[in-house]
Order: C-alpha cells, then structure tokens, then sequence
C-alpha cells in the first residue's frame, strides 16, 4: 500500500509548473486588454493543476500496465513499482479528471461560454489517451502536437478568453511560447528514456527523430519563446523582461546539445519546468503592466 508522500510522488509535482504557466500567461494577457478577473483565473488554475494530475496518474496506470516502465530512470511510478494497485491509480486519475471537470463547469458558467465544455472534454479526452486506450497518440510521436495544443494554446487562450471574453496576438504568441515550453518539458523527459522506449515499442517524438535532432529540437523549442516573448514588447514593452531568462535559456539548451543522456537529464527535465514556470510569471507580469 502507497504512503501518502508517495502518492504526492506520484502525482509528480514537478510538473506542475507546466500547468500553472499558461494561465499566469493567459491572465496577463486578459490584464493588457483590461478585463483581467481574478476569480475566474484561479479557478482556471484550479483546472489546469486538476488536469495535470490526472494525466500524470493515467500514465503512471497506463504505461505501468503496458510494462514500458519496468525499467526506466526517473521519478518513481505507483504502478510499475507494485506500490500501488493499477485500479488504484486510474481511479486517482480519475478523481483529479473529476475535480477538473468541476471547477472548469464553475469557469464556463461565469463566463457564460458554455461551448467551452466541449473544449473540456477533449482536453480530459487527450490526457487519457496520451497512453491510455489501444492506440495511444503518444506511442505515435504525436505527444508533444496533444502537449502543445491543450498545455499551450487551450490553456492560455482558454484562460484569456474566459477573462476577456476575446484574444489578442499577444496572447497568441504567448500561448506559442508556454506550448513550445511545455514541449520542451515532454522532449527532455523521452530524451532521458530514450534507450528504454525503444524496447518497449514506445515510439515518441524523440525515439523517431533520433538522438541528434531531437536535441536540436529541444534547444529551439527553449530558445524561441524568447524571441516571441520579444515579439509581444511592440504592445507591452515591459515583456521585454522575460530577457532576464536568456541565459537560463542558454545553458538548458547547451547542457542537452552536448549530449546530455540518462540521468544527467533529470536536472534538464527540473530546470526546463522552472524555467516554463518563471516565463510564466515574467511574461504573465510583462503583458499587465
């Protein structure tokens, strides 16, 4: 039976940077249109902290349960451990799909837009299928188009849109930028399992560019939420203050470019999650001022 703290463990909390980013990013964009609110954007947080821990419960179940993570480096897993029973840890996803789907109904009934539940739904949908089901997208190297479209540009434009009632480019660009961080997040971490996917027959993003470009990937996607960062400073000059991440930035994708592997990746897998979470709060801070 699973302790508590290993059910916290679980539940990966390091991760969690991922899901509050795009929602510092979406109120910030709500405040430069002037229609920041912030009852509805901790209600979105809510939401995407929720679903963040239910994906990362059906994958624990999911993968667990297919074998892929009997042998693997990185944080510890309820179900391929033995710590806890598989029907166990989806009922944990579960929940937290649950607790998601609550809050997220309260956001759309203050908002009023009600084809929003529609967007819900298949944002819960993507995260069970990430692994869960017969054919799991990311088995096909489509995890980080499902990452970028609902930890990315769902999450942000979501959270503006909800406030504002509309979207501006500046939330456009954001959501870009936190969708390319949160991609980022997912490469370094099937980088790190790279040798162990292969076995199994888990074929991610990583696995079918190979090492070499994969890498180059990772290192774009930390670099150009910079530039679009730069880009959003025409109509928020104080956006110009995610600069003070370049050189984080830099030496996450010159650690990974020189071939970084195994667990030496696990402080790249730490550091680009709080890195999404400072770009977050910087460019979040940039676009209300």
């Amino acid at each position: 039976m699973a302790t508590s703290s290993e059910w916290i463990a679980g539940a990966r909390p390091r991760t969690l940077p991922a899901a509050a980013a795009p929602v510092l990013v979406g109120t910030g964009a709500a405040a430069q249109l002037g229609a920041e609110n912030l009852a509805r954007g901790l209600l979105a947080l809510g939401v995407a902290l929720a679903l963040q821990v239910g994906v990362n419960y059906a994958n624990d179940y999911s993968d667990g349960v297919r074998g892929t993570d009997t042998d693997r480096v990185g944080p510890m897993r309820l179900t391929a451990t033995g710590l806890a029973r598989p029907a166990q840890v989806r009922l944990a996803a579960f929940a937290a799909f649950g607790v998601g789907a609550v809050l997220g109904l309260a956001l759309v009934a203050l908002s009023g837009q009600w084809w929003l539940l529609a967007v819900g739904a298949l944002s819960i949908a993507a995260g069970w299928y990430y692994t869960g089901g017969s054919r799991p997208y990311g088995y096909r190297g489509l995890g980080e188009v499902g990452v970028f479209v609902f930890f990315g540009l769902v999450a942000v434009l979501g959270t503006t849109y909800t406030q504002a009632g509309r979207i501006s480019w500046p939330a456009v660009a954001g959501a870009v930028a936190i969708g390319l961080l949160a991609c980022a997040l997912l490469m370094a971490n099937n980088l790190r399992d790279v040798p162990t996917d292969v076995l199994v027959g888990k074929h991610t993003l990583a696995v079918r560019l190979g090492e070499y470009r994969a890498r180059r990937v990772f290192a774009a996607m930390v670099i150009l939420p910079i530039l679009l960062a730069m880009a959003c400073a025409f109509v928020a000059p104080w956006s110009l203050i995610v600069l003070f991440l370049a050189l984080p930035a830099g030496l996450l994708a010159v650690t990974v470019l020189l071939g970084a592997r195994g667990i030496a990746l696990v402080p790249v897998l730490v550091g680009t999650g709080l890195y999404e979470l400072a770009f977050g709060v910087l460019l979040g801070i940039g676009l209300a001022l």
